[in-house]
């Protein structure tokens, strides 16, 4: 047996890149960090092992299961490779279930690890875990799957607790069972402290960096991330998510510019590190973050640019973080701009050659852009062909038990019925229906796969209250929606605007000015940006 505590390398695993361009699975020999953990793998099976476990800790898990493979070639006794391997089909945070067939090899490489006759009593405790998640698969929900997930390496953690990996997957997989309703963040400040005292005593572990992160990825709690997040890529300096990970924190909290950067570092590492035919999800994840921060800029030429590089791909490697980037960026570009008609015509289900069908919570993003569009720009057929669309959805969701993203489709399909009911005249009916909506919407904390709502529905129904002369209800809303999303363009200029509507001038002063500090690039073009420079221009 030995212990591996090394600083993990990237191998030889190369891909195809366009251009003839040959790279390893990280683009060049680069670091991932420290990990720890003793198997009684050979010494060059080791070295894949490290590899492939650091990597899984940056949710590199494609790239991840392929070292695990490397490792259990060169050394068929390893039941540790095989635990990787079962490991490395589970995505706590991703929003999205195994397929049958991972399942199945999931399955299979934790009954091979079992087998193996040399296994310490460590190595059977953190087989037993992984074991919990597949048990009986064919018959369980995805949420009972991950609360055992939860409950095996609780186990693990409490046999080992001076172990860091057992309680860093401890960690995660508290991450992954908390309630999306409860706004205290219960867990994730339970899981956030145990991963903090980690890190404490393991600074270069790639993941206590990455669900650290995670853990503080909400309005209450994303200040305890910053120095975390400004660190992380001292030890990952290529490799795409963990260039990533810091905009969650500093989307958070308003501050664009560095989640625009990072995204742009972390979209070409991922593009280099793509195969010639399918391009990986962390290149649309990025892209999706990337937008958002230059549309809450005002940048929307810089926004046009993502639009037409997302486009630009022919393949995309099938996931629900990329199938969300892809109905996302569209239209948020749209609706962030105010261009009705234009989110009224995106085209549903592109790109055509995409798996849609596998998900409909993506979908549905694509018919609430339409939704609201048409129902905004005039378009009635297309905001009822919206409402009819979302329902179906909603049910598809919630007959799978996907409860998270059926309640944000019902949000959705809300809140186009409010507007269509809004501009056939029914006002008091839009404004009911605006304010369930938004209530709905506000129950539910954000998915770690997106930036943010696509258009918040608090920040919706601020704009009903200003069209329907009621500026002091509209800047408690559009005020409500900066708490979520501190620094957000539309909601800063909304709060303005009401506060200019209700007489309040030195409220509405204090919005336009901290709109322009926020977009001091921005095109020029958006009549808000205008509106904020003449209003603070006034003596």
């Amino acid at each position: 047996m030995r212990t591996s505590r090394v600083i993990a390398i990237a191998w030889c695993i190369v891909f195809a890149i366009p251009g003839g361009y040959k790279a390893t699975a990280q683009g060049h020999a680069t670091k991932h960090g420290t990990v720890n953990l003793q198997t009684s793998c050979n010494e060059e099976a080791q070295r894949h092992f490290d590899s492939g476990l650091a990597l899984m800790h940056h949710m590199m898990y494609e790239q991840a299961e392929q070292e695990f493979a490397a490792a259990a070639a060169i050394a068929p006794d390893c039941g540790m490779a095989q635990w990787g391997i079962a490991m490395s089909y589970i995505h706590p945070l991703w929003g999205e279930r195994p397929t049958d067939d991972n399942l199945q090899k999931g399955q299979a490489a934790v009954e091979q690890a079992r087998q193996q006759k040399n296994l310490t009593d460590k190595e059977k405790a953190y087989i037993k875990a992984v074991a919990r998640f597949y048990e009986n698969w064919g018959s369980s929900t995805y949420a009972d799957q991950l609360k055992a997930f939860e409950q095996g390496y609780k186990q693990a953690h409490e046999a080992y607790p001076d172990e860091v990996e057992a309680a860093a997957f401890y960690a995660l997989g508290q991450l992954g069972t908390a309630p999306k309703t409860d706004k205290t963040f219960a867990k994730q400040k339970e899981a956030g402290a145990l991963l903090e005292q980690l890190h404490a005593k393991h600074p270069d572990h790639p993941g206590l960096f990455h669900y650290i992160i995670h853990a503080y990825d909400n309005p209450l709690l994303a200040h305890k991330a910053v120095e975390v997040s400004r660190e992380y890529e001292r030890i990952a300096p290529d490799v795409p998510h963990a260039l990533h990970m810091p905009s969650h924190i500093f989307i958070r909290l308003g501050q664009w510019t560095d989640a625009v950067d990072w995204n742009i570092r972390s979209a070409d590492a991922a593009l280099r590190q793509s195969s010639k035919d399918v391009v990986s999800m962390h290149y649309p994840h990025a892209l999706d973050y990337m937008a958002y921060g230059y549309l809450q800029q005002g940048r929307d030429k810089k926004a046009q640019e993502v639009v037409d590089k997302m486009q630009a791909v022919a393949g995309y490697t099938p996931s629900f973080a990329t199938a969300y980037a892809l109905a996302a960026i569209p239209a948020r570009h749209a609706l962030e701009r105010g261009k009705w008609a234009e989110a009224a015509s995106l085209p549903i289900r592109s790109p055509q050659n995409f798996t849609w069908y596998n998900y409909p919570g993506a979908e549905a993003i694509t018919h609430f852009a339409r939704g609201i569009g048409g129902a905004r720009s005039g378009n009635a057929a297309v905001a009822e062909e919206a409402i009819v669309a979302l329902d179906k959805l909603r049910t598809q969701l919630s007959s799978s038990g996907d409860t998270y993203w059926a309640a944000q489709a019902e949000a959705q399909q809300m809140a186009v019925q409010a507007w269509l009911a809004y501009q056939n005249g029914d006002k008091e009916k839009g404004l009911a229906l605006m304010r369930e909506a938004a209530d709905k919407e506000d129950a539910l904390d954000k998915h770690p796969v997106t930036p943010g709502a696509v258009v918040p529905a608090r920040e919706l129904l601020g704009d009903m209250l200003l069209l329907s002369k009621k500026p002091a209800e509209a800047m408690l809303a559009y005020e409500a929606s900066l708490q979520v999303s501190p620094k957000r363009y539309n909601s800063l200029y909304g709060a303005a605007l009401a506060a200019e509507r209700a007489k309040d001038k030195q409220k509405a002063k204090s919005y336009y000015l901290e709109l322009l500090e926020t977009s001091p690039e921005a095109d020029g073009e958006r009549e808000s940006w205008a509106q904020a420079k003449k209003y603070t221009a006034r003596k």
